[in-house]
């Protein structure tokens, strides 16, 4: 009776944790996808739908007046930073390059009181060359100035990519799409089912080392979360259905892929004593998620970075 009891309170305990809600990532939008990890990813053949944003993410949002927290589900707010241009027209170059207007300045300002002073720029001439010297100098000093201008001018629209206007004023300086490989696919798919079996395991070692230390952190939430009620969640017979590319990009020395990816699994939830509370170790349900996995440019392995949830 008192075994009852137990059971009874444990499933109570556990009433707002269903089965599809148990699996890895809680059924809930985590992660990160870099300068993407805002937007919606694109739609695929098996995501037609929206995308929920993200619950949960230690990137900050792009909003200047809020933020999101890695511990909160809930935008805050924070001081307003300045707009990058109230009036929408392209700032001057003095805005857009202090330092070498300042410089410029400086520059040009020796110069000239150095001729005027008799002592030029460059030390000056003497005699009947004054006045040659003083026009040979500012010629020089013009064309060096110019060609300053320019060299900065130049450099400032390749960093850029883009007109303020556009939005890429925060964006990466980099951000070139990638096409993932077939060597790539087999390896997002590997990742879905190696995920699942360590998350069934609670082994949190393996999880670490497949996913980034933000998603590692919200599965050791998740899994203690559940451990403190005195209960464990098990996916077993996962099957890899399909996966659809939304997006692939590198940016700041980093490949990330969006792959919509559709699989199959048993999802049951028990208390200690193996006693069924939720879900069903025999009856197969479809879930259908966007997985991101990122790796560094060239070298090292896939991980996940972020799990969405589809329309």
């Amino acid at each position: 009776m008192s075994r009852l009891r137990s059971v009874a309170l444990v499933a109570a305990l556990l009433c707002a944790v269903g089965a599809a809600d148990a699996r890895p990532g809680g059924g809930s939008s985590l992660g990160s996808r870099g300068s993407h990890t805002w937007s919606a990813p694109p739609r695929t053949n098996i995501t037609p739908g929206w995308s929920r944003p993200m619950d949960r993410s230690m990137t900050p949002s792009p909003n200047p007046n809020t933020f999101n927290t890695p511990n909160q589900g809930f935008n805050a707010a924070r001081p307003a930073v300045p707009p990058y241009n109230t009036m929408g027209a392209r700032p001057s170059f003095g805005a857009r390059h202090p330092f070498m207007t300042g410089f410029a300045g400086g520059f040009l300002g020796a110069g000239l009181f150095g001729m005027l002073s008799g002592h030029g720029f460059f030390g000056g001439f003497t005699g009947g060359t004054s006045l040659f010297g003083f026009l040979l100098q500012a010629l020089i000093l013009g064309g060096l100035i110019i060609f300053l201008l320019r060299l900065f001018g130049n450099r400032s629209k390749a960093n850029n990519g883009a007109t303020p206007n556009s939005g890429a004023f925060n964006a990466p300086q980099s951000n070139a799409p990638y096409t993932p490989t077939n060597e790539d696919y087999t390896a997002f798919q590997q990742l879905l089912l190696d995920i699942q079996s360590a998350w069934s395991a609670q082994n949190m070692r393996a999880l670490s080392n497949r996913s980034t230390p933000e998603m590692a952190g919200y599965f050791n939430e998740q899994l203690s979360e559940l451990a403190s009620r005195g209960a464990r969640n098990i996916v077993s017979n996962v099957q890899f259905q399909r996966g659809d590319l939304s997006e692939a990009w590198r940016e700041n020395g980093l490949t990330y892929a969006t792959v919509a990816m559709r699989y199959s699994l048993t999802d049951v939830t028990t208390d200690n004593f193996g006693n069924v509370i939720d879900g069903s170790s025999t009856d197969m349900q479809t879930v259908t998620e966007l997985w991101t996995f990122v790796r560094a440019d060239g070298r090292g392995n896939w991980i996940l970075s972020a799990i969405q949830q589809a329309g």
